[in-house]
């Protein structure tokens, strides 16, 4: 049985501002509401190998081995980094633009599958984020865990939809101003390098 409580803390972490949301929303105000379904498609599928590593106990390993840790770590904050260049290079992928044509879904998806995978802290936040709501059987943990992993990305999908429409929406009030959309860009920049300094300082 799914607790409310659950899904209640569930849907706070959600919709709290990370960098997957801020990938959405730059996919959607640069290339509309199908670039953000895909973006949000690849940062919940990005959930699905932290889940199975806080599931079958692998998030312990990544936690107390600080090589690990930080391999993963350094490979996520470089990742944060090239985005943000992306994000203020004339043409880059995520950079805001009338012009834009429309990437593969396929290349919006595996960026926003990425940023999730090369943030370590993922694993260990699940480890610490579904335990508590377990009932205690450690016959039916696996399964439980599991139940729970998905109830989350859903969550985690459809929250991420209902920011990329909005963003979509918001795409066609900004593209008549090149000012706006040049300021927008190098505020996504701005964003994707804070959250990279913020990578950065995160300790096993």
């Amino acid at each position: 049985m799914i607790s409310a409580q659950f899904l209640l803390t569930a849907l706070v972490v959600v919709i709290a501002p990370g960098t997957g949301v801020i990938y959405t929303l730059a996919m959607g105000l640069g290339q509309g509401r199908q670039a953000a379904f895909w973006a949000a498609l690849g940062c919940t599928f990005g959930i699905l190998p932290h889940l199975a590593a806080a599931t079958l106990g692998l998030a312990a390993v990544l936690h107390t081995s600080a090589v690990l840790f930080n391999v993963v770590k350094f490979a996520g904050v470089a990742y944060l980094l090239y985005l943000a260049w992306q994000a203020v290079r004339a043409g880059g992928a995520l950079s805001v633009s009338a012009e834009r044509q429309a990437q593969p879904g396929f290349a919006i998806a595996r960026r926003g599958a990425l940023i999730n995978i090369l943030n370590p802290k993922l694993s260990v936040f699940f480890l610490a984020l579904l335990p508590p709501f377990l009932s205690g059987n450690p016959a039916s943990a696996t399964l439980e865990m599991t139940l729970l992993g998905a109830i989350f990305m859903a969550l985690t999908f459809a929250v991420f939809v209902l920011y990329g429409v909005f963003a979509a929406k918001a795409r066609d009030l900004l593209l008549g101003s090149a000012s706006v959309m040049r300021w927008m860009n190098r505020g996504f920049a701005a964003i994707f390098v804070a959250l990279a300094g913020r990578l950065a300082l995160e300790r096993a």
